[in-house]
């Protein structure tokens, strides 16, 4: 979901390889790969010392995300266009799905998927495998929220991306793309501008004011996003892993004030939040479409989603979740080096 902006000092970018003739040809493509979620998959890729491919939208974005990953292949894509995504897709084998939206054109999500399936069918595309979230499950029945949790979304945007898994396991079940899903709580990391807690580090930082979205003392639960690379590295390594959906939970629970207490520690500070209620997004929705749309998944904060991974553990083995202080302090260094570059 969406948050308050972060903005950060730009690095000059390097562009990322361009397959010539004589290296392998990358096997794996990360689609929508210029998200956190992207860096992460493409940092854990990079341990198996093997190219793989970058797909995006913007040939600038994916250089700048890119700039430091020598494996990685970069290669454009229009998701308007199927000649082009049949030739962004052209030789790979495995696909990890992670493309985004803007906030208020979910209704695009189902349509870009059928478009990559048929993409991915026609260029002879193995498995796929897409990041989901926990908006498809809707209001939490129990205090953990395992993948037998019945899939009742109660909002628009729960339930366009019900109706993207059900595409993607649709394909799967009619045979020639192998299909799995790991669907995500909300996430934080250094550096990661979408997130509700990202303006609390760049805020804690610079010594202002952080906004935030409350309620602030409610429990609530954030996947670090460096963690998920590793995962999905492991999902990727296994076969039964496909046909299948998995939910991927954080180191526990934490509420928004005690990740804002935490962080102005680090900086030598004490907490100032400003707090935008259900109310205020409302008002703020007049003006601004984002923070409209914003009103229709606060229920998340008032009654978190939280998620049960003991099937996911049970078939990669015990999976490697940062604490929240660790994650808070690495957030923090990141904020203060971005503060000290902007300032200079």
């Amino acid at each position: 979901m969406p948050a308050f902006p972060n903005p950060q000092a730009p690095t000059p970018p390097r562009a990322p390889a361009q397959e010539p003739e004589a290296a392998p040809a990358p096997r794996i493509g990360l689609v929508g790969a210029t998200g956190a979620v992207g860096a992460s998959v493409a940092a854990a890729l990079a341990g198996a010392e093997a190219p793989f491919a970058v797909i995006g939208r913007s040939e600038a974005g994916l250089n700048a995300a890119f700039a430091a990953a020598p494996l990685a292949r970069l290669r454009r894509w229009d998701p308007q266009d199927g000649a082009a995504i049949r030739a962004a897709l052209r030789g790979l084998d495995t696909l990890v799905y992670m493309v985004g939206v803007p906030y208020d054109a979910f209704h695009l999500h189902p349509e870009l998927m059928r478009r990559t399936i048929a993409a991915a069918q026609a260029e002879g595309v193995r498995r796929l495998l897409l990041i989901g979230t926990a908006y498809p499950f809707g209001r939490a029945r129990a205090a953990r929220v395992d993948e037998r949790h019945p899939r009742a979304p109660h909002t628009f945007k729960g339930r366009m991306r019900m109706e993207q898994e059900d595409v993607l396991m649709a394909a799967h079940a009619a045979g020639g793309l192998e299909a799995a899903i790991l669907r995500l709580p909300d996430f934080y990391g250094p550096g990661v501008e979408r997130s509700f807690l990202a303006d609390i580090f760049a805020a804690a930082a610079r010594g202002r004011r952080a906004n935030v979205v409350g309620p602030v003392d409610t429990p609530h639960e954030f996947v670090f996003v460096p963690d998920v690379g590793p995962v999905v590295r492991a999902l990727l390594a296994r076969d039964e892993a496909f046909g299948r959906t998995f939910n991927l939970g954080g180191a526990g629970t934490i509420t928004v004030r005690e990740v804002a207490r935490q962080a102005f520690a680090l900086a030598g500070r004490k907490p100032k939040l400003m707090v935008a209620g259900r109310t205020l997004l409302r008002l703020a929705g007049l003006f601004d479409p984002v923070m409209r749309e914003l009103v229709e998944m606060h229920y998340l904060m008032r009654e978190p989603v939280v998620f049960d991974d003991t099937a996911l553990e049970g078939l990669v083995g015990p999976i490697s979740k940062t604490p929240y202080a660790q994650g808070i302090a690495r957030c923090m260094a990141a904020a203060q080096v971005a503060q000290g570059r902007a300032a200079a």
